[in-house]
């Protein structure tokens, strides 16, 4: 909560002349968030998240077998399984996910999340393809696409372009500029076109995660606002603080 840490992370001409490499720190640091921080504000943009503090640990949606196979669990005591959690503890913090050293949380180990198995004084950030992957289609993030785009259609109001601009809002606490606003319709067209012509494909790709699904939105529209929060989901500037 410093005034340094809060200070933008864009800087003019003069403050890179005085101090390029940011070491006596003329600027706010920029960097990719942490993994729990990044899977916790796709759920808050969501609307998802559950603020809830302390208690157990908590099993969000993992990959199939993963954890039979990786975990050296014993099936002699019904431990051969991730136990996955339901209700409102899938959408837990991250902080609250159940850590086991020789098979880390997949989405986590992908953003940089250490292993546990020693101390460490800093985290790296590296930036892979697979970090892409991960942050579009990982179960959390296609829930949290999905009722983003619910919450998009329900207080976002009827005419696309206002939606637009509140779905960039909630993700990059900022207004989208003119072309910006553009290319966000012109996804959002696209995808309806598309999904209106393959409505099957529609109620699949909403076929993701366990929230509850209003029974009166058009199926073909949320499918594409889905699609577009996806994408503003995994822009640098929702996943970088800046």
């Amino acid at each position: 909560m410093s005034a340094t840490y809060r200070q933008s992370a864009s800087a003019d001409d003069e403050r890179l002349q005085k101090d390029p490499y940011n070491r006596l720190l003329a600027r706010g640091p920029r960097f990719r968030m942490d993994a729990e921080t990044i899977r916790d504000q796709a759920l808050a943009v969501s609307g998802l998240l559950n603020p809830e503090i302390g208690g157990p640990s908590v099993y969000p949606v993992q990959v199939p077998n993963l954890w039979k196979e990786l975990g050296f669990l014993r099936p002699e005591i019904g431990m051969d399984e991730w136990p996955a959690s339901f209700g409102p503890e899938l959408y837990r913090r991250g902080l609250y996910t159940f850590w086991r050293r020789v098979c880390t949380y997949p989405t986590f180990a992908t953003f940089d999340a250490p292993s546990r198995e020693v101390c460490i004084s800093r985290r790296p950030r590296s930036n892979t393809p697979l970090q892409a992957l991960a942050a579009l289609n990982d179960p959390a993030f296609l829930e949290a696409a999905r009722v983003l785009a619910q919450r998009v259609m329900l207080q976002g109001g009827s005419d696309p372009q206002r939606q637009a601009e509140y779905a960039f809002r909630l993700c990059l606490a900022r207004p989208p500029a003119k072309l910006e606003r553009q290319r966000l319709l012109s996804l959002y067209e696209q995808q309806l076109k598309s999904f209106q012509h393959d409505t099957a494909a529609a109620e699949q790709l909403l076929n993701h995660g366990s929230a509850e699904r209003p029974t009166n939105l058009d199926p073909c529209k949320l499918a594409a606002w889905m699609t577009v929060g996806n994408v503003l989901l995994n822009l640098d500037e929702t996943l970088t603080k800046e």
